[in-house]
């Protein structure tokens, strides 16, 4: 697959037209997990701002998980047996993961928020390996997913599983550890040696210290203990002082506002727009330096550059259309949402586990720098595993309810008002519909169109004496569409969102 460069030109301006669905559904690819025609439909004709606006007011004022009966459990609370209570921990996992899937599956901006961040604030399970933690560290992606970004950095790092994954409880003040202090500049605020010296590290560990009462039962909650602090002076981003832990993070970004917003919002930019940002012949670094004002001028609240972002004719230029190589979860979420096919968890439980499958497992990203997105998804083997698997996807709904492929194939046609019998105008909008930009060239379409008329006789597509092929009564039509979206997910456009 080519690697596309950001040829995108366009400014921070308001986009003012109305939406199209090429847009409206570019606008929930990214914002979400993609979206069914009857949700895309609702924002055809309404102006950029007013969706973005509702997406990102809904973000605001949605509730978290529900906690589940496990949240504050200790290792008192599971079985003695090791084999049970294993087995126990694997199955709440599950159960953990399953939900959080149904949330990330309701097409919301603040649960693809939310899984943006358990990427860059990176922790693993399989490390700290703790159901509660786990509980507690994904609430708090949820909170501040699209808060206030100070405030989120001060939480993340006090979250149990954030403590135990970069070993915080085990920085005492006679012998502290640098470990968060060094990924608290390089992967969470600033970037790799970006305004912090081996030395700030050192100073900073030392005033990060003390939270290592881990209690006497495995799996309590890491409390501050005062004794295990380094209460001395710290010289820490040239300012000098008794600091602790608060002091840590107000002198972060009082000291490096501009390198903060600049270092988040690339990260924003390069996933919600286009992965290439510092290819000098684009202008995505004027586009950083406005969202990174808006985001020092509001104090570091997320909401006024993601509705900045989202509502500009950068964001909804061409070139930003289709230019994303879809993750995993995506690849099967985004299918599961546009095709609104029925289903069950037993099938949201099977596309989690392909996507573990395929390197991007949900709650355990590859290591501290979190999953590399992009190119990182397709190789050989990857793409093999894509295809094997949404092939399986695809043949169970089709094996639960054919007629579902019947009625995709009819609302997508039927939305525009074509009568026609003609099947290749049926197969080009189901097409351009599944595909951002649709496929390549005419003659791409050409062997789509083949697919899809299946083994039915050509003469069945001329009228005349013969009985016309409709979708709507052809008893084929259901087969013919579930061949078509098989061929199309071994596409390389569907690939991308």
């Amino acid at each position: 697959m080519e690697y596309f460069i950001n040829c995108n030109t366009s400014t921070l301006a308001p986009y003012t037209a109305n939406l199209d669905q090429l847009r409206a559904a570019h606008l929930y690819r990214r914002l979400g997990f993609s979206a069914s025609l009857a949700t895309l439909n609702q924002a055809t004709g309404q102006s950029a701002s007013a969706v973005v606006d509702s997406l990102i007011d809904e973000a605001l004022s949605m509730p978290e998980i529900a906690p589940p009966i496990w949240a504050n459990w200790n290792n008192d609370n599971y079985p003695e047996d090791n084999d049970a209570s294993n087995q126990l921990k694997r199955e709440q996992k599950s159960e953990f993961q399953l939900a959080y899937a149904n949330s990330l599956l309701d097409n919301n901006l603040r649960d693809r928020l939310s899984f943006f961040w358990s990427n860059h604030f990176v922790t693993e399970l399989d490390v700290y390996n703790c159901n509660p933690y786990l509980y507690q560290y994904i609430n708090c992606l949820q909170r501040n997913s699209i808060g206030n970004f100070k405030t989120f950095t001060s939480e993340i790092g006090l979250t149990n599983a954030m403590l135990y994954y970069l070993d915080g409880v085990y920085n005492n003040g006679n012998n502290p550890n640098e470990n968060y202090a060094r990924e608290l500049y390089e992967l969470f605020t600033l970037g790799e040696g970006n305004g912090y010296t081996e030395e700030d590290i050192i100073e900073t560990a030392k005033a990060l210290s003390g939270y290592v009462e881990r209690g006497e039962v495995g799996c309590s909650a890491v409390t501050f203990d005062a004794t295990k602090h380094d209460a001395g002076p710290k010289t820490i981003l040239g300012q000098t002082g008794n600091w602790s832990y608060d002091d840590v993070i107000n002198i972060l970004f009082e000291q490096r506002a501009p390198e903060i917003a600049e270092f988040i919002c690339r990260k924003l930019y390069e996933f919600f727009v286009h992965p290439d940002s510092k290819d000098v012949a684009n202008n995505a670094q004027t586009i950083i330096d406005g969202l990174a004002a808006t985001f020092v001028s509001s104090n570091f609240e997320l909401a006024p550059v993601l509705r900045l972002l989202f509502k500009s004719q950068h964001f909804f230029d061409d070139e930003a259309i289709g230019v994303i190589i879809k993750s995993p979860v995506d690849f099967y979420f985004n299918t599961l949402n546009e095709s609104n096919f029925s289903y069950t968890d037993t099938n949201v439980a099977e596309m989690v586990n392909y996507s573990a499958l395929l390197s991007q497992e949900i709650f355990e990203p590859f290591d501290v720098a979190g999953w590399q997105r992009d190119r990182s998804w397709i190789n050989t083997n990857f793409m093999i595993g894509r295809w094997l698997t949404i092939e399986s996807i695809l043949e169970n709904f089709y094996m639960a309810n054919n007629e579902q492929f019947r009625s995709f194939g009819l609302e997508i046609s039927s939305n525009v008002g074509l009568t026609s019998p003609n099947p290749d105008q049926v197969a080009r909008l189901i097409i351009d519909f599944i595909l951002p930009k649709g496929l390549l060239n005419e003659e791409e379409y050409a062997k789509a169109f083949a697919i899809f008329r299946s083994d039915v006789e050509d003469v069945y597509y001329e009228g005349g004496n013969q009985e016309s092929w409709t979708l709507a009564t052809w008893p084929q039509g259901p087969f013919q569409v579930y061949l078509l979206f098989q061929y199309l997910a071994r596409q390389p456009e569907f690939q991308l969102k």
